[in-house]
């Protein structure tokens, strides 16, 4: 059976190139699957350490001896200092580990980090960010997409959305999840009103990384590209009558994605073709850092394939009680996977043009309620001071940037809202966040919402 396919017509045309990035989308018909940046790009590509849950600034790289001299001293509204222990009121809390200074920078980075301590002259701290929220589902919103409210893109869809991917077999950009999803759940890597091509595309942490990737055994592949040979001459007949709808575009194009993820995935996340070594380096086969170190590496082994775009996650940071037992052991999970996954790129000469953001959705306050007779240590939810850090894609390495008060309750010094680190990471990539815009209920939307930044000190 013959099927002819309706091609779009002049005004059809132009009206698909102005919905949206106009010129840039015209640039990745031209140039393939791949589109011009706004600038010069230091960075390729990013990998997203997603510490979710709010890890302490205070207990990881930014240490307050004041706290140790104030610990378990109370205060009132007014702030006035009191050495009360009555249950009920706040107290000051000190960390229970200790800090070090490392590198040839002296970077403050607390005990527990073992193995990252060896890599901080790669590593721009930055002490001065803050957001809104301390409710974690709002909070991880606006750090990923820039919305409290969620609906909105993620980072990563709105890089793919501005560079696309250099690797057609693979997209653009894909989220490592725990196996329970982060609070907001999938809305955290939405593609929001971006066309639906530029959603993240979350893979499975056990077990067949993808549902339903591979076809029966019955199809056989020659079969399952004439199935979608056709399927995409009747589709592309219904869209070229209903002009605009990137449903069903990003429909289509998923089918001929998954297509070719069945025999590019399989390669990229099977580890066994790496060295005992490299295996070891990242912590695979211990059962304390197996999880993440695994995360860590198939994030280099992707990027190294061309996808634009990996977020890992580690879950658990909200540690309300018993911080050093808590933070202690989420630490060291993360630790020597995050270590080796730095020093693997630079090896490799990929650390230059690589972004490497680490960070949770909020900090900790130096202060917690009276628990546990004492004894139960923790921290609340803090917005207004956060450590985050960046390595490689031009940053500027070995160097902190940005304060926190004596006590680390707020940021003081380089202090910037969060929109402006999401214009800082898009900049380095090679985008302006004012350009790259797309057009929805009215207006021209930027993952900024209403414009930011660049935070110029974290530039190399």
């Amino acid at each position: 059976m013959n099927h002819t396919i309706v091609k779009p017509n002049r005004r059809d045309t132009l009206f698909g190139l102005g919905t949206g990035l106009g010129s840039i989308a015209f640039a990745s018909m031209v140039h393939g699957n791949e589109s011009l940046p706004h600038h010069a790009a230091k960075a390729k590509r990013c990998i997203f350490l997603m510490m979710e849950g709010g890890p302490s600034h205070l207990d990881t790289f930014d240490p307050k001896p004041e706290l140790a001299k104030q610990h378990l001293k109370a205060f009132t509204r007014s702030g006035e200092m009191e050495s009360a222990m009555s249950s009920g009121k706040r107290y000051f809390v000190k960390s229970p580990f200790d800090f070090v200074k490392a590198g040839q920078c002296g970077a403050d980075i607390s005990s527990p980090w073992v193995h990252l301590r060896e890599m901080v002259d790669e590593i721009c701290f930055y002490r001065g960010a803050q957001v809104e929220s301390v409710n974690h589902p709002t909070a991880c919103y606006q750090l990923n997409t820039g919305n409290q409210f969620g609906g909105d893109p993620a980072v990563g869809s709105w890089v793919t959305y501005g560079l696309g991917s250099p690797n057609e077999n693979l997209p653009g950009f894909v989220v490592l999840p725990r196996t329970s999803y982060p609070q907001g759940g999938a809305g955290n890597w939405s593609n929001g009103f971006l066309p639906a091509k530029f959603q993240g595309t979350p893979l499975r942490s056990s077990g067949s990384p993808i549902l339903d990737l591979s076809p029966v055994d019955e199809i056989t592949q020659d079969r399952q590209r004439e199935n979608l040979d056709l399927l995409a001459q009747l589709n592309q007949q219904h869209l070229a009558a209903r002009p605009g709808r990137s449903d069903l575009a990003a429909r289509m194009d998923s089918y001929e994605l998954a297509y070719s993820m069945q025999t590019e995935v399989p390669g990229v996340i099977d580890l066994d073709g790496e060295s005992a070594r490299t295996l070891a380096a990242y912590g695979i086969g211990d059962a304390k850092t197996d999880d993440f170190g695994r995360k860590c590496l198939l994030a280099r082994r992707l990027v190294e394939k061309g996808v634009r775009f990996v977020q890992a996650y580690a879950g658990n940071w909200d540690s309300h009680d018993y911080i050093q037992k808590a933070h202690g052991s989420l630490i060291r999970s993360v630790d020597k996977p995050i270590a080796a996954l730095l020093r693997d790129l630079k090896q490799r000469g990929m650390l230059e043009d690589t972004l490497v953001v680490w960070c949770g959705e909020f900090g900790r306050t130096p202060d917690n309620g009276l628990r546990g007779g004492g004894q139960s240590y923790g921290r609340d939810h803090n917005a207004k001071a956060m450590t985050m850090w960046f390595a490689g894609g031009g940053t500027r390495a070995g160097h902190t940037v940005g304060a926190t008060d004596e006590i680390g309750g707020e940021a003081v010094e380089c202090v910037h809202h969060i929109r402006d680190v999401h214009v800082t990471l898009l900049h380095l990539l090679g985008l302006d966040d004012n350009q790259l815009t797309y057009y929805h209920a009215g207006r021209h939307k930027q993952l900024s919402q209403f414009g930011g930044s660049v935070i110029k000190e974290l530039l190399a």
